[in-house]
């Protein structure tokens, strides 16, 4: 304990070396100038001592900027979602809370933070009058550079850059740079209820009769309303994977990423699931494959390898792009005035099978979902409640009408 020529105490107790610098670690902490100080540092050295016995100290200085760094090098998740999270630390952690040593986080802290995010993802003071840049380059400002207005993130958003920190944290615990993660007091926005909305019966129809005068584009929407798997899972699709004769199809890859590094992927769930194709699915696809094998022939080509079922190569050996797909849909759907998106067939047919008596087990096997059944009960609760009123009317239409109140 040293005493300082202002009246405070400073109390420094020794808790080993530095995991990540390798130097000399001491817990420190200030006293107050006062009558009692010298009692109250004793406390405090007896504290501290006690933390490092039990060993609930943090064991390093190091700062959530040095935390995060090797918590992105041992991460073993997929790019795609690396580079997603690479954004968020870069763009929404690091120039706030970077700095902060990791001991020093708490729960409080964490909840200003996302608080402040809900509020203004720029984090302004709230009496900002400045401009919103469209670059923060040099540039002359135009018509895109407006006055600041605060745009909060999503909650979803939010809860995406708590789930990153706790993982960080959680890792810190295991390396025992800290002995409890400060995420497990911190409480990121609640979830809203899932609302789907697939567009309508008729929208589907006209989506699709404006998508048949491409005929391949009208089979990839097709399958994708019949079907209802993923954007990026239809991309990867390769003729392998249709079984004409059995009319079955298999979905066991997922494609990501651009053209220039395009790289395919397990599906979202890590699991290969088999859907059964309708008649009329089977005729389409044997339609796409002829006209595919058509147009090689045409050119005088060889087909590829393993050829994508769906591809702008005239040897079908590179697949579409699920970012141009969702663009083209975008565009289709924009100039039928439809409010909807490429994802949103995926619910079209979810809604469809269940309103149709479909059980849910089923939905969730053709649809990939995990948990059997579980996550597209709470998504499609909504229409899962119409099916069950659906089959209330079926059961009491096979009974016997009630007698006339005078023969009760």
């Amino acid at each position: 304990m040293d005493r300082l020529p202002s009246g405070a105490h400073r109390v420094r107790v020794y808790a080993g070396s530095d995991p990540v610098t390798g130097k000399r670690h001491d817990l420190t902490e200030l006293v107050p100038a006062g009558p009692k100080a010298a009692a109250e540092a004793e406390k405090v050295r007896t504290r501290l001592l006690g933390q490092v016995d039990e060993r609930r100290n943090p064991r390093t200085r190091a700062t959530l900027n040095q935390l995060l760094d090797r918590y992105i090098d041992v991460l073993d998740v997929d790019e795609s979602t690396r580079t997603t999270y690479v954004g968020y630390i870069s763009n929404r952690i690091r120039p706030t809370l970077g700095e902060l040593q990791v001991g020093r986080l708490d729960g409080e802290v964490l909840d200003s933070f996302y608080a402040e995010l809900r509020r203004c993802r720029d984090r302004c003071t709230g009496r900002r009058r400045g401009t919103d840049h469209r670059t923060a380059r040099e540039h002359q400002c135009d018509e895109r550079c407006r006055p600041h207005v605060c745009r909060p993130l999503a909650p979803s958003t939010v809860r995406q850059i708590h789930w990153i920190l706790s993982g960080a944290l959680e890792r810190a615990v295991r390396w025992r740079w800290i002995s409890v993660s400060p995420a497990a007091w911190a409480e990121p926005p609640a979830p809203l209820p899932p609302k789907p909305q697939p567009p309508s019966a008729e929208d589907a129809a006209r989506i699709l009769t404006e998508a048949w005068k491409d005929p391949e584009w009208g089979a990839f929407l097709w399958l994708a309303m019949t079907v209802g798997a993923r954007r990026g899972e239809l991309c990867a699709l390769r003729r392998r994977h249709v079984d004409l004769d059995a009319a079955v199809l298999t979905i066991e890859i997922s494609v990501s990423g651009r053209r220039s590094a395009t790289r395919q992927k397990d599906t979202k769930t890590h699991q290969m699931r088999r859907v059964a194709l309708a008649a009329e699915s089977v005729e389409i696809l044997r339609e796409q494959i002829a006209r595919q094998d058509d147009r090689i022939r045409q050119l005088g080509l060889r087909t590829a390898r393993d050829p994508f079922l769906f591809s702008l190569d005239p040897d079908c050996g590179t697949p579409l792009l699920p970012d141009s797909v969702s663009q083209r849909f975008d565009r289709l759907a924009a100039r039928l005035d439809i409010d909807t998106s490429l994802h949103k067939l995926r619910h079209y047919n979810a809604t469809e099978l269940i309103a149709a008596g479909v059980d849910v087990r089923t939905v969730a096997g053709r649809l990939g979902h995990g948990g059997g059944g579980a996550t597209t009960l709470r998504v499609y609760a909504a229409w899962v409640s119409e099916a069950d009123r659906r089959a209330a009317g079926a059961v009491s239409s096979r009974l016997p009408r009630r007698p006339p109140p005078g023969m009760r």
